[in-house]
């Protein structure tokens, strides 16, 4: 399978990022959305993380404006029906992302594959609701996209080996590593970190630590870069507990049960960077712990 332009549906914080990358990569993209503000935002994102690597000498000047050129942005869905692959990096909910690949598929080519870059949702379960669910597959790719060197390839039970070897060329001409997971709930990276960052909340819970000396705890005493409350608010508190709850669906196991103080931040809307409330508050000029 020869992979020339690729659809990206969602131009958020996951959306740009792929885009970026992709025609970075000498891929032509459209890239589509239900706002024209999320659009607008996505491609001034691109820009600006590209004259960083400009500045950095990473990228010249005439690639950068050549890699834009490449992109393509759409409110019409049925645009990104011509693309020999698509990529899904829309809201982590099922009900939307099985809308979505219901409304494209009467625009679909015939060997169009079909990727979501879902965090923890079942492949298999979203590839049983095409008509194509060999042709599907996870592209889960890591936050910051142009920056985390991995991806993980998800097959669902029905996935061909032909889409898996496309997919793979994909991830190998972006210069990044592919990490082969089975379609069980979170795959390999957030099966293993979002319970650690549901169990940092627990121990902020329970009054074991207070949000600065837990992040202080794991960036000296296990070397991570960055604390797990600090992360979550990275990732997004809605996001982390949405995967939390997968896993406790999907494998009906009490580890996985989110802690209440999650549940409770979400309710109140405070989910980290992106509403400038969350373990931190933003809104100063540094990040001051909310408890």
């Amino acid at each position: 399978m020869s992979i020339q332009t690729i659809g990206v549906i969602g131009a958020g914080q996951m959306g740009n990022g792929i885009a970026h990358v992709m025609s970075q990569a000498g891929y032509d993209v459209v890239m589509s959305d239900v706002s024209q503000d999320a659009l607008n935002r996505a491609m001034e994102t691109i820009r600006k993380n590209m004259s960083r690597q400009v500045s950095r000498g990473k990228m010249a000047e005439a690639e950068m404006e050549a890699a834009l050129g490449r992109i393509k942005t759409t409110l019409d869905l049925a645009d990104i029906g011509a693309s020999d692959l698509v990529i899904e990096a829309a809201t982590e909910r099922e009900a939307v992302k099985q809308a979505i690949f219901e409304d494209l598929q009467p625009h679909l080519k015939p060997d169009t594959i079909l990727t979501s870059n879902t965090s923890s949702i079942s492949i298999t379960r979203l590839a049983s609701r095409t008509d194509r669910p060999e042709k599907f597959m996870g592209f889960h790719f890591m936050n910051p996209v142009p920056v985390m060197q991995l991806v993980e390839l998800i097959r669902g039970i029905a996935t061909d080996e032909p889409t898996y070897k496309a997919c793979l060329g994909v991830v190998e001409r972006i210069g990044k590593t592919a990490s082969s997971a089975e379609d069980f709930p979170a795959f390999i990276v957030n099966r293993i970190l979002v319970p650690m960052i549901n169990e940092a909340v627990y121990v902020l819970y329970e009054g074991v630590g207070n949000v600065k000396s837990i992040d202080e705890a794991m960036k000296l005493g296990a070397n991570h870069p960055m604390g797990p409350l600090e992360l979550a608010d990275f990732i997004g508190l809605d996001t982390c507990l949405a995967i939390m709850n997968v896993l406790h669906d999907g494998l009906a196991d009490t580890k996985y049960r989110p802690c209440p103080l999650l549940t409770k931040y979400v309710e109140a809307g405070w989910l980290g960077r992106k509403t400038k409330r969350g373990f931190y508050d933003y809104r100063g000029e540094e990040p001051v712990p909310t408890r």
